[in-house]
This record gives C-alpha cells, structure tokens and sequence, in this order.
C-alpha cells in the first residue's frame, strides 16, 4: 500500500505547503505532518530545518506522487526520499510479518550503497525491527543470500547485483511498491538500463516511483516517461560552486609535479584532503611519495579488493588517515564530513568529473579548498571548467606558492578492527561500553564506530589506542572475546 493512501487526510496541510514556484527557505521538520517519534528521531540527528530538496520534495513524496528530483551530491536527498520510504512500511501489519520487502533503493557504486543504508537504519531508529539488506557486488553473495532468508523491508544496492539475486530467485520484489533511483544519470552513465528495466518488470505496475539525478539530460527523461506516472519535477539550484569553495589553479612541470604537490599542502595547511589521479598507477605512486614525506597517505582505486576498498574508506572517515589518493572511483557516492580540501593531482579530460571532485569539500553549506596542478600542454582542460563554473582565468605557477617547510600530516586517531559485527549482535555501545568500562578509556578518546555483518571498527586518539587494543584482546565485548588489531 502507497504512502498516500495513509495519509490522505493530510492533503490539506501539505497543499499550500508544496508550491515549485514558491522561493526556497529553511523550515523545520514539523512543518509537515510526520509522526512524533520521527521528528523526536530527526531532533536526536541533529537534523533541524530542511535542506532545499528536502523542502520541495517531502511534501509530494509524502502525498504518494512520483517524483523527478534534480540537485547536486550532499543536498540532503538521502533524508528527501527516506522519510515517505520509511512511512510507507508496513512492518506490522500480520501481511508483512516475514519481512517481505517493500522498497528497493538502486544506487550506482557500492560505496553510495552502503553510505545509503547506513542513514536509512539512522532514519528508522524509532521503529521497531525495520531490516535495511545492502545487495551489491565485489563481495560474496552467500552471506547477502543469507540476510534475504530472515526478510529485509528495504533493499539497497546495485543494479548488478541485484538482478543476479532476482535471477537466482532468492530476491521477491513482487510487494515492493516503493522505488528509489538515486544518481539514475550515473546509473545510466554506467551502462546499467538494462539491468534496470529488468529489475523494474519484477515490482508491482501500481507503485511509487522516486527519482533523482544530479543532471537532467534526454535519457533521464526516457526513464521517466517508461517508469513513471505523472511525476513531480523539481529542481534545485544549487549555490554556485565558487561561493563555497575556493578554487585555484597551478601550472607544474613533469619533473616537479610531486613537490609541488607536497608544497600546496604545505601552503594551505589542512588536517585531511582528497588528491585524485587520472589512473591507478597514479594513485600508487603518489600515496607512496607522500608516506615518505611524512604525509600519511592511502591509496583507493579499482584494483582493490572490496574489502580493501572499504577499510580504506572507513580509516580517511576517521581520521586515521589524512590524506585519501583517489581514482575517480571515489568522485561519486563518497561523503566525507567537514573535508577541508580537494587537490588535483592530474586535471580530468572532463568537466563535469571535475565538478563532482571538487564537490567532495565545501559541503553542507561549509567551505572548502580546491587546488589543481597541471603542465602547460593541459591547459586546454581549463577552458570549459572555467566556463562551467563561471570562474576567471587565472592560473599561477606552483613554484611561487609560500609553503611551511615543516608541516607534515600525521592523523590524530587510530582505527582498530574487531572481528564481530552485525551478526554476531555487537552494536556501538557494545564497544563503547567495553572501552569506558573496564579498559578504563575516556570517552572523549573513542571517535566513531562503524559496524558491519562481520566486522566493526572503532576510532580512537592515536595516545590512547595502544592501551584500548590491549584491553580488548585481553577483555570481553558484550561477555564474548573477538579478535582485534590495528588497521
């Protein structure tokens, strides 16, 4: 059953309120006619008032319409459709006691995926026994197949994926009548229609379709003519770029490319950043330059395993890393809080892949750094990325950068890892309770706490990781022994 036919009495409160005309302001959550504990949830989440998609896309979503939404990465979209997503669930009802799933979120990448579920479990923290199943590939579908036997109310994943599950018929989306294509420009981008059309012919005719795309071009609307009823079309204008984030540009030589990269970083002085590469190698060669500097660096690209890949990612999130060297694996789906800076190691032949590097910083209306270095025979690159975003050309020399010969960048935290995770019942405070307790660890000290099936990790300050990998080799969490080290 759709959302709208919940809710109807609630038109009448969300009418006035949803005009596409009307100018974009910042209006709190109980605005709109959402239940106490999901507002007492938004509260504890620090969400306060409503990003610009979120405004304009709660109210039409909520009243059961489908809905083509256009902004930007990091505009709140994940909350925009997760809300009605989460409201729509029947997870009560005796015709949903065994889990049957109701809503399929497809998402381009793994990591977008994964940083998807994780908010929609955040979003469902006031409800009881709502299953989120994260289906997609680079990793042993057994286990996932073992996740679909208990049930899952939403399922998040790739389109690969997903049809792979469908083919081995161990994935019914015969009752899921809520469907979210997030990033459906990159999904198409990425060669992923057909594997959509497939997926999409095995979900009710009669469903609650929700689109988003951070760009609007004639496939995107082929998709919405074949999938959707009448939708609602809106658009953000997103904050020009240079508003927030600070762009700059400097020519470099092949022989110099990797000092001056190490003077950039000397001249702004930040505590994390992202530097992208054009290739693999790149990234190798330059993760290994800077670790010699004594600017811990890891390398992410696509010859990693996934779990290599992840555990990369979750020690640049917390900060036992400080510097992520990135093929444009990481220039989708990647949401990094507070990034301070992003440098281009290699100028990318595209503009719009420029755009969504850079837009990995100043985000959430915060500011940020974008610096990038090329040779002259690239500057061909720059015409359209000045067209694009409307900047001025000026272009500096790298050598006349003042750089701090002795700033360095050692992170402050170190990440341990478990070997028990969401299947083995171990939840945050688990661990919190373990390290605060007995191992006698200030909880100041513990930053975050990532749980997975298998595994967790915990981020502590780097003074007091010793002291805490030792109590819980020797120590018990949640009256269990796991195995733990340092990433």
């Amino acid at each position: 059953m759709l959302i709208a036919n919940r809710i109807d009495a609630t038109h009448a409160i969300l009418a006035p309120f949803f005009d596409p005309e009307m100018p974009v302001t910042t209006k709190p959550f109980s605005f709109l006619p959402l239940p106490d504990a999901m507002l007492s949830n938004l509260e504890s989440l620090n969400y306060q008032t409503m990003t610009p998609i979120q405004e304009q896309a709660l109210p039409p979503a909520l009243q059961g319409q489908d809905l083509i939404a256009q902004a930007k990465t990091g505009s709140g979209k994940t909350a925009a459709f997760g809300i009605p997503l989460l409201l729509s669930l029947n997870h009560t009802n005796r015709r949903n006691r065994r889990g049957q799933t109701q809503a399929l979120v497809l998402c381009p990448t793994r990591e977008l995926s994964t940083q998807v579920a994780s908010e929609l479990r955040r979003l469902a923290r006031h409800m009881e026994n709502i299953k989120v199943v994260t289906l997609c590939g680079g990793v042993s579908i057994g286990p996932q197949i073992g996740s679909l036997e208990f049930g899952a109310h939403i399922v998040v994943g790739t389109p690969g994926r997903i049809k792979d599950h469908l083919r081995k018929r161990t994935l019914d989306l015969s009752h899921a009548e809520n469907l979210v294509l997030d990033e459906a420009d990159r999904m198409l981008d990425m060669g992923f229609m057909e594997d959509m059309e497939s997926i999409i012919g095995e979900m009710p005719k009669k469903r609650q379709t929700l689109l988003f795309s951070a760009t609007y071009p004639d496939n995107i609307r082929a998709l919405s003519s074949r999938f959707q009823h009448t939708p609602q079309f809106i658009k953000i204008e997103s904050e020009p770029e240079q508003t927030r984030i600070q762009q700059s540009f400097y020519l470099t030589h092949k022989s110099s490319r990797m000092e001056d990269l190490i003077r950039v970083l000397q001249h702004i002085q930040v505590s994390r950043a992202i530097v992208f590469c054009n290739t693999r190698q790149m990234t190798a060669d330059v993760a290994e330059f800077l670790d010699q500097r004594r600017f811990n660096a890891l390398a992410l690209h696509g010859d990693l395993e996934q779990r290599e890949r992840d555990e990369v990612l979750i020690r640049f999130k917390h900060q036992s890393c400080s510097i992520l060297v990135a093929t444009d694996v990481a220039a989708r789906g990647l949401d990094i809080e507070a990034l301070p800076a992003v440098i281009n190691m290699e100028l990318p032949r595209d503009a719009e892949v420029y755009t969504h590097r850079i837009g990995r910083t100043g985000r959430a209306g915060m500011s940020g750094l974008s610096v990038s270095l090329l040779e002259e025979k690239e500057q061909y690159k720059l015409e359209r990325i000045f067209e694009e975003h409307d900047l001025p050309a000026n272009l500096d020399q790298a050598d006349t950068l003042k750089a701090n010969a002795g700033f360095c960048m050692l992170p402050a935290c170190q990440t341990l890892k478990i070997a028990g995770g969401r299947k083995d019942k171990v939840r945050p405070g688990d661990i919190l309770g373990a390290l605060t307790g007995d191992a006698g660890i200030p909880g100041t000290a513990v930053g975050k706490i990532d749980i997975s099936d298998f595994s967790a990790y915990v981020s502590l300050d780097r003074e007091h990781a010793d002291k805490a990998l030792g109590r819980l080799i020797n120590g018990k969490i949640k009256g269990r022994k796991f195995k733990v080290r340092k990433l």
